[in-house]
């Protein structure tokens, strides 16, 4: 595997952070009944920087949740070993209430799926409403992201890795090559 480029590097993150929260506030006409709920691992590090991002431009703290999906995943019967399962924190009430769904990147839209399904285990929200950093591209379920920092179309022979300070110890999004040549 050999890295193709970089798409966005930490600035760029920034911004496009920075846009997606004007256009949720904007959409949703202000911080009333919203709530942000990240798709372990890197959705929740950046559910986390959108709501300091709302609270610094609304005044307003956002509950925000950690979702683990693994169990709802349809390709779980294929993963071999035993899958990692991580805890699920939504501490509040998401019933009624606008919810943003964010990841970092939206491909098949199979992860999508499993998150519809594993929230409707905690509650009913008004509305879902979905927040990635990167949209590549390749959907393989009717699924679209109301919310994208970025669209990059991609070749099946590539992937998009997002690198974030918290798990990773920088913030960048690059494009892998599977089969350099």
């Amino acid at each position: 595997m050999k890295e193709k480029a970089k798409i966005l590097d930490k600035d760029a993150i920034n911004r496009a952070i920075t846009r997606i929260a004007h256009e949720i506030l904007e959409k949703n006409k202000g911080v009333e009944g919203l709530c942000l709920v990240g798709i372990r691992n890197r959705g929740v590090y950046l559910a986390r920087r959108l709501s300091n991002c709302i609270k610094n431009i609304e005044g307003a703290d956002i509950p925000t949740g950690a979702l683990d999906i693994t169990l709802y995943r349809d390709d779980l019967a294929l993963a071999s070993g035993q899958p990692l399962v991580r805890k699920t924190e939504i501490g509040f009430d998401i019933n009624n209430k606008n919810l943003i769904l964010v990841d970092d990147v939206l491909y098949t839209g199979r992860t999508i799926r499993a998150a519809l399904d594993a929230l409707i285990d905690f509650g009913r929200p008004k509305s879902i409403q979905l927040a990635v950093l990167v949209d590549r591209g390749h959907r393989e379920l009717p699924v679209r992201a109301d919310y994208a920092g970025k669209n990059i179309p991609t070749s099946k022979d590539e992937t998009v890795e997002v690198h974030l300070q918290e798990a990773d110890g920088a913030d960048e999004v690059v494009i892998i090559e599977k089969n350099p040549k």
